[in-house]
């Protein structure tokens, strides 16, 4: 299982928190996945695929500013600055290059990684992200819910987000419950301004559209049937834009699939991976 224990690292002046299950070969050129979490999450949302991938994989999980086990700042939650931060944090473990599996946020800031610093990885794993700006028909209404978390807390807004987040039938399924309660315990413990300050900082996001037709590592595009958040059209204008990307859907899923559906995930990745390491 991943592990618990939040380490930390400077990086941009800031102490950066990540999980890492370290080598598990004893070697030097064992490959490393970076996972990036979605807002409003953490690392740990990757639990179930780095227990798997652990056995063949050094995994580390970043987790983003005021969100998991990174403290909040006052600023620097823009999408330029979470990439300076991954990116910061791949050299200063001296990790890459890495494949990068990102979902939502994660897959912003993979991204930005992989259009402007392409050196540091050897794959992209795109999982519910887009490349475009936040919906405008969308903006109010989360920026509403970024409030309402900063005054009230989660509990005010649990279902409204919920429903973003997950998919209609697993948010059906009394199995998943607590998988839920446990999202929103750990969300509530967080700091709200953080919280606040990041969702902020991903609906005001630019646009990549215009950098991503540069990337050249090899990519894989996934996103959930039932995704509130990301649109199956969003998702795959991704593979429009990034040369030979791989697109896939994944059934009975919403924005969080690797929590929903964690081993069609799973085996997603690990096919996908397979085909670059040989």
């Amino acid at each position: 299982m991943l592990s618990t224990i939040i380490r930390t690292i400077e990086v941009n002046g800031v102490p950066i928190g990540y999980t890492d299950t370290g080598d598990p070969n004893g070697r030097s050129d064992t490959p490393v996945i970076v996972f990036g979490h979605s807002l409003l999450f953490g690392g740990w949302m990757f639990r179930a695929q780095i227990a798997v991938l652990r056995e063949h994989y050094r995994c580390i999980a970043i987790d983003w500013r005021g969100q998991g086990g990174t403290q909040p700042t006052s600023g620097g939650y823009d999408m330029d600055t979470l990439t300076a931060d991954a990116v910061g944090l791949i050299e200063a473990l001296g990790l890459a290059p890495v494949h990068w599996v990102g979902i939502g946020m994660g897959g912003f800031v993979g991204q930005r990684v992989a259009a402007r610093r392409g050196e540091l990885l050897r794959s992209l794993t795109l999982l519910s992200s887009s490349a475009g700006a936040q919906d405008r028909r969308k903006v109010g209404r989360y920026t509403r819910l970024a409030w309402a978390v900063r005054l009230f807390g989660v509990d005010v807004v649990r279902g409204k987000v919920a429903r973003l987040l997950f998919g209609p039938a697993f948010l059906a399924d009394p199995a998943a419950a607590d998988t839920i309660d446990e999202w929103a315990e750990r969300l509530d413990r967080i700091d709200r301004a953080g919280t606040s300050r990041a969702i902020r900082g991903a609906i005001g996001r630019a646009p990549a559209d215009r950098e991503i037709s540069g990337i050249t590592a090899p990519t894989l595009v996934a996103v959930g049937a039932d995704d509130a958040v990301t649109p199956i059209a969003d998702a795959w204008r991704l593979t429009e834009l990034i040369p030979k990307a791989r697109f896939e859907v994944i059934e009975n899923a919403g924005h969080c699939c690797v929590l929903e559906q964690p081993g069609v995930v799973t085996a997603l990745v690990q096919s996908f991976l397979a085909d670059i390491d040989g």
